[in-house]
């Protein structure tokens, strides 16, 4: 069986979204499942760069305490703040 590059990459954030931390699991998924597919190219990297960051400042962030210096990640934590979690 035979998987594209999109399906590839997909796979490997949804495995990147699972942190640990309940809230932090509930808000990604949900994001990834629910807004993903209707990101721009760009946003899309962005949000995988928001993967590379440690939980503590994901969390910071994805609550509202902390804005991302990078402003195509902070787009990204936006749209996942107003994503609701399922």
């Amino acid at each position: 069986m035979s998987f594209g590059a999109g399906a590839v990459e997909k796979a490997r954030l949804y495995w990147q979204c699972r942190r640990g931390m309940r809230e932090l699991d509930l808000l990604l998924e949900s994001f990834m499942t629910h807004r993903y597919e209707s990101l721009s190219q760009e946003a899309r990297s962005a949000f995988a760069r928001l993967l590379t960051y440690p939980d503590h400042l994901l969390l910071e962030y994805l609550m509202g305490r902390l804005t991302p210096s990078d402003k195509d990640v902070a787009r990204v934590v936006t749209e996942i703040r107003n994503t609701p979690a399922h």
